[in-house]
This record gives structure tokens, C-alpha cells and sequence, in this order.
């Protein structure tokens, strides 16, 4: 029996600041916040991106006064650049070349995606900056710390 696999897959990069270009315009950027690379499955749902919009910016990733992780990007009225990747769900597994097979499709990503950015605004109480879904993009970032983390939405469970 073929298991199916609910995973939006996220990674998230505390940044001092990222942007993204698209035909030599920029697109979206931010200061101070986090930069997040998102890739969604074909049985993935839009209850999996609501619980990873209130843990990503929930995530006490920031420092404090002490210097302690205790902040999270709410806390520091930081910024959120949102970028899709399907290639986060490349496997490697057979030959040289990655295969996509489980990447959703574009129609269904797409959606998912948008609903994503939607509710990652709400969590934060202000809008995210984007890239374009499908588009190629150049992405600058400052990685910050570096603080790097991978989060799956079967994490949750």
C-alpha cells in the first residue's frame, strides 16, 4: 500500500535583510526578518499551511536583550519574504538527475501557495513580500547568526 505523504516542506532563514529580483526588477524584499523557501506536495492542504504560519512566526529565533533566542519575528515587527520551491521536494535517490514527481503540480501549488501568503499575513498582522509563483528568480539574502531550520508540516504530528 502506496502511504501518501502530507508535507509542505519550509526553510526558513533568519535574515538582516533578503530581496528578490525577477527580470532585473525587485520584486519583494525586507530588513530585518525571515526569508522562506516553500515547497508543497500534491496531497498537501491548506490546514498544513495555516499550522506552519503559526509556528513559523512563533518561532522565538531572535535575540533579546540578553542575547537569548526569544523573539520572534512578530516580536521584532520583522519582515517575511515567501519564495516557492518546488525543488525542495527533489529526491536523489536513482541516477544524476533529481527527480519532481513529488512536487504538486502548478495548478494546485499555485493555490496552495497563495493561500499560504495569506495566511503567513494574517499570522504576522501585515503583509509579506513575495517572489512570482513559476517565475525564475534571483534571491539575495544576509543570512543572519547564520540560524538556518527546516521545518515539515508532518512535523506536527
Amino acid at each position: 500500500m502506496l502511504e501518501l505523504r502530507v508535507n509542505v516542506r519550509t526553510v526558513i532563514q533568519r535574515v538582516s535583510s533578503a530581496s528578490v529580483t525577477i527580470d532585473g526588477r525587485v520584486a519583494g524584499q525586507i530588513e530585518r526578518g525571515l526569508l522562506i523557501l516553500v515547497g508543497i506536495e500534491t496531497a498537501d492542504s491548506a490546514d498544513d499551511g495555516e499550522w506552519l504560519a503559526q509556528k513559523i512566526t512563533r518561532l522565538r529565533i531572535f535575540a533579546d536583550a540578553e542575547g537569548h533566542m526569544n523573539l520572534s519575528v512578530v516580536d521584532i515587527a520583522g519582515g517575511i519574504l515567501l519564495i516557492s520551491q518546488f525543488t525542495l521536494h527533489a529526491s536523489t535517490q536513482k541516477g544524476a538527475r533529481p527527480s519532481f514527481n513529488a512536487a504538486a503540480r502548478p495548478e494546485h501549488a499555485r493555490s496552495l501557495y497563495e493561500q499560504f501568503t495569506a495566511q503567513l499575513s494574517a499570522a504576522l498582522g501585515r503583509p509579506v513580500q513575495t517572489g512570482e509563483f513559476g517565475a525564475y528568480m534571483s534571491v539575495a539574502l544576509v543570512n543572519d547568526g547564520p540560524v538556518t531550520l527546516v521545518i515539515d508540516s508532518k512535523t506536527r504530528e
